[in-house]
């Protein structure tokens, strides 16, 4: 269930208000494009500035739209375990397929309290659990052993969504978590480099706008065609730079709002894309093939 490209959707929001009928319209794409599981409430989801009545709608209305079609992956995480235990129990309410835990910002845990946090939500709430470790958001990397705990102790923690960037700690996740475990890439840059050491796909940025394009370089590295796989790959990397021009989903939004998908409006803290910046994106998008109609 949690392979090949799924996709972090973005919040849409309208006047500061969160777009429903555009968000449905999102998951709608996405099911027609071979996304192969839609991630709301995520870092790309703005949860950080979603209030909890909206993060539940959020949910509810990704779930009831995909309609079985494709399975949801909810971001249930918290730097508040009580919090994070809260959200994931709607999420399986909601009917969600499987829960997408970031580890704690801000408190800075040791690996001790990581395993405490993540063990006491899989003790309480009986739903496939993916673990997200990225210390460029937490400012605390989960290491590879903790993962192990956690994947041996917990039968519902299924999965880590690996974002540290080290291959070698990615490795050595496979090494140690049983072989049915999932090690997805939490990076769209490193999506063929985890693919061949044991990875089963993305949670992607970037599949926001080319779902299609993320999906291809999965197929065909699943198939065995290593020449079409790279060349997917290396067609889309310049495309991926661009959606990291400025923090995340600041680009992406940006793009997709030019693209004509959403109203390109995010939440303060989080402000517009520099006018440098979107000049720079626009080259790529055009670059590309997919503004203005110009094919690569």
């Amino acid at each position: 269930m949690f392979k090949g490209s799924m996709v972090a959707i973005v919040t849409p929001f309208k006047d500061g208000r969160l777009d429903e009928d555009k968000l449905k319209e999102l998951v709608e794409f996405h099911v027609k494009n071979k996304t192969t599981a839609i991630v709301p409430c995520g870092t790309t989801g703005e949860s950080a500035t979603l209030s909890l009545a909206e993060h539940e709608r959020v949910i509810e209305l990704v779930v009831e739209t995909a309609g079985r079609k494709v399975p949801v992956i909810a971001g249930t995480g918290s730097n508040n375990t009580a919090e994070a235990i809260r959200l994931t129990k709607h999420a399986k309410e909601a009917g969600a397929d499987a829960a997408l835990l970031i580890s704690p910002y801000y408190n800075k845990p040791t690996q001790e309290g990581l395993y405490l946090h993540f063990k006491e939500i899989a003790d309480n709430v009986d739903i496939p659990i993916i673990l997200y470790n990225i210390a460029g958001r937490t400012a605390v990397n989960m290491l590879p052993e903790t993962v192990a705990r956690l994947a041996h102790e917990c039968k519902n923690i299924v999965g880590v969504k690996e974002a540290s960037g080290n291959l070698e700690q990615m490795a050595r996740v496979k090494l140690l978590c049983p072989k049915d475990f999932a090690l997805i890439s939490g990076d769209d840059a490193l999506i063929l480099p985890i693919l061949s050491i044991g990875g089963v796909g993305v949670i992607s940025v970037v599949a926001n706008i080319v779902p299609q394009d993320v999906s291809r370089v999965i197929t065909e590295f699943q198939k065995g065609n290593m020449k079409k796989a790279q060349e997917a790959y290396y067609k889309l990397l310049p495309l991926v730079k661009a959606m990291f021009l400025e923090t995340n989903p600041i680009p992406v939004k940006t793009a997709m709002g030019l693209l004509g998908m959403i109203t390109p409006e995010l939440r303060l803290p989080l402000c517009a894309l520099s006018d440098a910046n979107v000049k720079k994106l626009k080259q790529e998008l055009a670059a590309y093939g997919i503004l203005k109609g110009k094919k690569k």
